[in-house]
């Protein structure tokens, strides 16, 4: 085999004609991509925290921007995955987009889950840390009511919590592919179904559940195109420097996961996924029922046609539940992370969040 050095190979490489020169370059390209460069930064729309309680921080999105919009946006992101996606680059950002149009964004941000976490559970997380954030949103921003923006599991939280706190001043409520019914989630209801699945088992083991677990289960709604699939989009494209940017950051994220604490794990499977009580007004939160017809908020629910991990047979049911006078139900054709990152993202679904927004503060 030739040992070539740098100016060797790259005069063989002038040496080559046509497609194989082509080729080589683009696999020359894919390596660089993939071995030796860095992550791109993330999350850099400017914040400063304003609230903290053990591991968990409160953001306040561009604090020295004009606020224009009266009803700051409170989002409250899922225990799993980290919610920068929410954020996830200039140009690409949820957040950055609502702030720009002058609406006062914070964002909670759980942290990550140690050992000492494992005994959280969904209780503690609705009813001690989201109210004293939502009372900080409000005094910090000197507001009257308040916005609140949920998306995946963190929706479903945020939706309980409206339904416990009917007589706080959330204007608006606004969800993004957030199961609340769990009748049919496709292939999860048929692993997770507890005359198969330990799950008392794995919890007591476990303590936390990694993140690679919940990961793998992820991919495995559709492993050929999950697992390769990037790869070979990435092979396909890149020559394109703004795909590689995207694929980039999306590979970032996808693996930068978070421990899920155990008790809550253990509520979401066997209280929602095994047992649906959300939807059938059968659920408690430390004592307290949780009935969807007591929220009250100006709804916007989101749902991608495409999602594999919360399907729209998981969303749509809330509309028909909720007290809301001023409802909406809007289906975009994109997939779970879609919905808040990328090109359909950008052009259509993050101005109409925040058209929508606007017109429902009024």
């Amino acid at each position: 085999m030739m040992n070539l050095g740098t100016q060797e190979l790259e005069d063989w490489i002038n040496q080559m004609q046509g497609d194989s020169k082509k080729s080589f370059n683009r696999f020359r390209r894919l390596t660089e991509v993939i071995t030796r460069e860095p992550e791109p930064k993330v999350g850099q729309t400017p914040k400063e925290v304003v609230w903290t309680k053990n591991k968990t921080k409160l953001y306040r999105y561009q604090p020295a921007l004009k606020k224009t919009n009266k009803v700051p946006i409170l989002m409250i992101y899922a225990l799993i995955n980290k919610p920068y996606i929410l954020d996830l680059y200039p140009g690409n950002s949820l957040i950055e987009h609502l702030t720009n149009q002058g609406h006062d964004v914070y964002l909670l941000d759980w942290g990550t889950a140690g050992h000492e976490d494992r005994h959280m559970k969904l209780d503690d997380y609705i009813l001690d840390y989201i109210p004293r954030a939502v009372k900080k949103v409000l005094h910090t921003s000197a507001a009257k009511e308040i916005s609140l923006l949920g998306y995946c599991m963190g929706g479903t939280m945020t939706a309980i919590f409206t339904a416990l706190h009917p007589y706080l001043p959330i204007r608006n409520l606004i969800l993004l592919t957030s199961p609340i019914d769990f009748e049919d989630a496709g292939h999860y209801s048929n692993w997770l179904d507890k005359r198969y699945f330990n799950l008392d088992q794995l919890v007591d083991t476990l303590g936390n559940v990694p993140f690679e677990m919940i990961d793998y289960g992820n991919k495995l709604l559709n492993p050929i195109s999950n697992v390769y699939g990037p790869y070979i989009s990435l092979a396909d494209r890149v020559e394109n420097e703004d795909f590689v940017l995207n694929w980039k950051l999306m590979q970032k994220w996808l693996n930068d996961g978070i421990p899920f604490p155990g008790e809550s794990y253990r509520q979401w499977i066997s209280e929602f996924y095994q047992e649906n009580k959300l939807i059938r007004d059968e659920l408690y939160i430390r004592g307290h029922k949780v009935e969807l017809s007591k929220i009250k908020a100006n709804l916007l629910n989101i749902v991608a046609t495409r999602d594999n991990i919360v399907l729209p047979q998981q969303i749509e049911p809330l509309n028909d539940k909720v007290s809301s006078k001023n409802k909406t139900l809007h289906y975009v054709n994109t997939g779970h992370v879609s919905v808040v990152t990328g090109r359909k993202a950008i052009n259509e679904i993050h101005p109409f969040i925040e058209n929508w927004l606007t017109e429902a503060s009024i």
